[in-house]
């Protein structure tokens, strides 16, 4: 066998192993009871037949899978498979209004369906339900503006002063139903943060600057429908100061969040804005100033002042997230661009916020709170508060445009304007029951609103049998247990499927001797436990595996194997012996009676050459090999087996000319005209086409057919084809022609080379000729008997006197 065959086949029986045993973690769970069992899974049931049990199960085999339970006979009725439910208690209609409604109270207003749950849960079980979510229009809004007061903001300060109306006048078009607030902040008023010297801590700023006394958090102004009231409070601020570039803003934001009352929150959308031009301060930077003490998460605002900053460190960002969610405050953080970065990793840490780009005088302030309300107030995100130690929830969003999302992105949705309607499903699952056992209550909601969704979550823990138990039942050994859902629970110190036998008991030699088989010195044959002098027999990881009789010695998965089947996938294994199915044989089944697989195409038992063993041809001339024995390597092809005896029935020649009578009569002969007279194929069920050549170099035709009765017959066609003489004239005139062409070549050749070698010569004696010279005055010797003089003062303009 192939390696990586075997080793793919070793890889598919281990993982369905795996797959079985993760299906059916009811046996793998050892459960002792019913209520034990139903905690392991939604798919485990428990058989409360008593007489269920064979010999050798532990009592814990009564929990396994319906399906399995009623395969092993046990009547449906018998089994204990209680279901979860869920019923809706508050399930009052989203509100359908708009602007020119009649006005509501917000707590008038629902967003959210239904609103009140119950649930049942069984272990393993899911139970769904649908959450509806629609936006209302003319919701309702507070906002609380909260800015920074430090001497960089002075600029930004004046164009805060009008915000009130201005704000007012922009959210008419969204809510009719608008509150705003304002609040400032410096920083922690202790060293280093600010200066402690009595001049600073009258006047932070220089000499030439009236500032106003550095301070922590002040609540300026609670929530109010009165934009000119903010106004008028805003215009009275007065920039302060502090010596660090970050400031104290988290100590604002978290007495913003807890302290609701003297902020004036609504059960609304509530807004926080966050306007600043610096970083921030955050847990353990109070060290530097000797504050150890963790923020409390406490309102501590007197007077409107907050009074424990030189007490309590900074919140940390956790902190924060928790008490804004807590509070379902959204915040908006209006900072400068230099600390856009900062503030958007923030926003990453703080669900439901936004961060707007502030201009250095915070004249767009009015535009950033309404993108960033748009953005933040178009997407709904799903959150629910702790779950209960086993419980677990998934959602599924069903969004705009039909769009639907899975796992964390199963909790929002998109693009949600005012009157949208979204829906989410939600599936709540335990894993076994809680260890107070007790109701528990799981709330969920948007974030951001403050209404919520109360899920009321019960638990399925024990079966309906149990509560019909006799305690100190006869059953259970004299009273040593209690007889619920057809089995002994058997009482502290007791053990045995009838609570038989104390604990001090299990192992002493007397109850030992009786779990041995024979003269074995294994008890229970290694497969089991000794329990009370009864054999128990062990649980295999693969449920499909077990231990039976009464020293367990016996199993269903020791048999034989084929092919890496048990019992070759043809029977059942008992006691470790296979019995085969029908047709069937062989101590793994691996032998098949059925003979179909061995017929051949001429519809005998392998090819008549063999015998059909085990639904495999056994040839009995080694010639023949195939799975029918039909191929014979070494033997002649058809047409050369029967040329001789073809030859000399149909022509009278060849090699059995003189023996034909005697060995070429086993054929039926039929001649024809032509090739085209010929059985084609179909005609016949077995024909082989031949086309043979004798000793005279002719060529004959026939076919050999083997008809279904088992008779032979050849069709020959009558005349052989013979290949006709050579033709002598052609071919003498053909070589003469050859050799005088040749010889005309030759000459041609001989003739065009001469010509070539003659102007070769010529060329080269007409070069030397012209490179003769004869000139006398050429001759190195000879000189000219004339010499020539100049005049030296020829050509002069006037002569010398």
């Amino acid at each position: 066998m192939d390696p990586k065959f075997l080793v793919l086949a070793l890889l598919g029986v281990f993982c369905l192993t795996q797959a079985q045993l993760e299906e059916n973690e009811c046996i793998k769970a050892n459960a002792k009871s019913c209520g034990a069992c139903i905690q392991v899974g939604e798919k485990c049931g428990w058989c409360t037949d008593p007489d269920f049990l064979k010999q050798g199960e532990s009592t814990s085999a009564r929990c396994d899978e319906v399906d399995s339970l009623i395969k092993r006979s046990c009547a449906k009725v018998s089994i204990e498979n209680p279901r979860g439910s869920l019923q809706i208690t508050g399930n009052k209609n989203v509100t359908n209004r708009n602007k020119d409604s009649q006005k509501l109270k917000p707590d008038e207003i629902t967003q959210i369906q239904p609103q009140k749950l119950k649930l049942n849960l069984r272990s393993g079980e899911a139970q769904k339900f649908t959450l509806k979510f629609k936006r209302a229009e003319d919701y309702p809004i507070d906002l609380y503006y909260l800015m920074d007061l430090s001497w960089s903001m002075k600029d930004d300060l004046e164009n805060v002063k009008n915000l009130g109306t201005d704000l007012r006048r922009e959210m008419q078009s969204i809510t009719s139903d608008f509150r705003i607030g304002f609040g400032s902040f410096v920083e922690k008023t202790v060293m280093p943060y600010i200066s402690t010297t009595p001049a600073k801590l009258l006047n932070p700023c220089s000499t030439d600057q009236n500032c106003t006394s550095p301070f922590s958090y002040k609540n300026v102004l609670p929530l109010t429908a009165k934009g000119e009231q903010f106004n008028t409070l805003v215009s009275k601020q007065q920039i302060s100061g502090n010596l660090d570039s970050p400031e104290g803003g988290f100590d604002a934001i978290m007495q913003v969040a807890v302290c609701g009352d003297k902020i004036g929150w609504r059960n609304v959308t509530r807004l926080l804005v966050f306007s600043t031009d610096a970083g921030f301060h955050f847990a353990g930077d109070g060290k530097l100033g000797g504050i150890v003490l963790p923020n409390d998460g406490k309102c501590h605002l007197e007077n409107d002042m907050y009074t424990m900053s030189h007490y309590y460190d900074y919140p940390s960002i956790a902190h924060l997230v928790q008490k804004l969610s807590e509070n379902n405050i959204q915040t908006i953080f209006a900072v400068t661009n230099e600390f856009q970065p900062v503030y958007k990793e923030l926003q990453n840490l703080i669900p439901k916020s936004a961060v707007g780009t502030l201009s250095s005088n915070s004249s767009n302030v009015i535009k950033l709170i309404i993108d960033a309300y748009n953005a933040l107030s178009s997407e709904v995100i799903l959150e629910n508060s702790k779950l209960p130690e086993g419980v677990s929830i998934s959602y599924i969003s069903h969004c705009k445009n039909g769009v639907s999302k899975t796992g964390e992105d199963g909790r929002k949705c998109s693009n949600i304007s005012i009157g949208d309607e979204v829906t989410f499903d939600v599936a709540i699952t335990s894993k076994g029951c809680p260890a107070t056992g007790k109701s528990e209550t799981v709330k969920i909601k948007m974030q951001g609103f403050t209404e919520e969704v109360e899920v009321q979550l019960s638990f399925i823990c024990e079966c309906e049998c149990h509560d019909a138990g006799t305690p100190d039942s006869p059953e259970c050994s004299s009273g040593n247990g209690t007889f619920e859902c057809g089995a002994c629970r058997c009482n502290d110190g007791r053990i045995g499927q009838k609570c038989e036998c104390s604990t001090d008991e299990v192992r002493t030699e007397d109850l030992d001797a009786n779990c041995r088989m024979g003269n074995s010195t294994d008890i229970c044959s290694n497969n089991g436990d000794c329990v009370c002098g009864t054999c128990e027999c062990k649980k295999r990881e693969n449920p499909e595996e077990r231990y039976s009789g009464k020293h367990c010695e016996c199993d269903n998965f020791n048999c034989d194997r084929s092919n890496n089947k048990l019992c070759g996938g043809h029977g059942r294994c008992e006691c470790r012996v296979c019995y085969c199915d029908a047709n069937y044989t062989g101590s793994a089944c691996d032998c098949s009676l059925d003979t179909s697989t061995c017929l051949a195409k001429n519809k005998q038992i392998c090819n008549g050459r063999g015998t059909c063993e085990c639904g495999v041809c056994k040839c009995t001339d080694p010639k023949f090999q195939g799975a029918t024995c039909e191929v014979c390597p070494t033997c002649p092809g058809v047409c050369t087996e029967h040329k001789e005896c073809v030859q000399c029935r149909a022509f009278a020649t060849g090699e059995k000319k003189e023996t034909c009578e005697l060995e070429c009569m086993y054929f039926q002969l039929e001649m024809v005209k032509s090739r085209d007279d010929l059985p084609q194929p179909g005609a016949e069920p077995f024909i082989s086409h031949c086309k043979e050549r004798d000793a005279n170099d002719c060529w004959f035709y026939y076919t050999y057919a083997v008809k279904n009765d088992s008779t032979k017959v050849v069709h020959v066609v009558e005349v052989a084809e013979c290949p006709d003489g050579p033709d002598i004239i052609p071919i003498v005139a053909g070589v003469v022609a050859g050799i005088v062409l040749i010889g005309l070549a030759l000459l041609l050749i001989w003739k065009l080379l001469t010509i070539i070698h003659d102007r070769r010569e010529f060329a080269k004696f007409e070069k030397e000729k012209m490179n003769a010279k004869w000139d006398t005055q050429e001759n190195p010797i000879y000189k000219s008997p004339i010499n020539k003089f100049q005049n030296p003062s020829y050509g002069r303009k006037g002569g010398a006197l």
